[in-house]
């Protein structure tokens, strides 16, 4: 059930990353673009970015953890580049700069939703 529920806070959050962020856009069957986008953009998370974090840690330390912004927006380009390539879905991210603030926006309502919906009993 909380795989579900986070799959779904993630894609809402996707929906909101393209409504503010421009260069960020989704083409016709939007629902299930969002859906197999958080999908992926959740493998790419589990799979790429642990290695991307390991391999830069240098970098991390050295900027002081704002290399995690960079990270991220690799990561999401990433996901998107899949999403187009491999299962064509109309998920679009233009460029780095709008994959820099639309990892941001997917972070922080991601954060807020997953405050407000999903509660930790320990």
């Amino acid at each position: 059930m909380k795989f579900i529920l986070r799959w779904l806070i993630t894609a809402i959050s996707l929906y909101v990353a393209v409504l503010v962020v421009p260069g960020i856009s989704v083409e016709s069957d939007a629902w299930v673009a969002f859906a197999v986008m958080a999908i992926i953009l959740g493998l790419v998370n589990a799979v790429v970015r642990p290695i991307l974090k390991f391999l830069s840690c240098g970098f991390i330390i050295i900027t002081l953890g704002l290399f995690v912004f960079v990270i991220n927006a690799a990561t999401f380009l990433l996901a998107s580049n899949i999403a187009q390539n491999w299962f064509g879905v109309g998920f679009y991210v233009d460029n780095f700069w709008s994959a820099l603030f639309g990892s941001i926006i997917v972070s922080i309502v991601s954060i807020i939703l997953s405050n407000i919906l999903i509660e930790d009993r320990d």
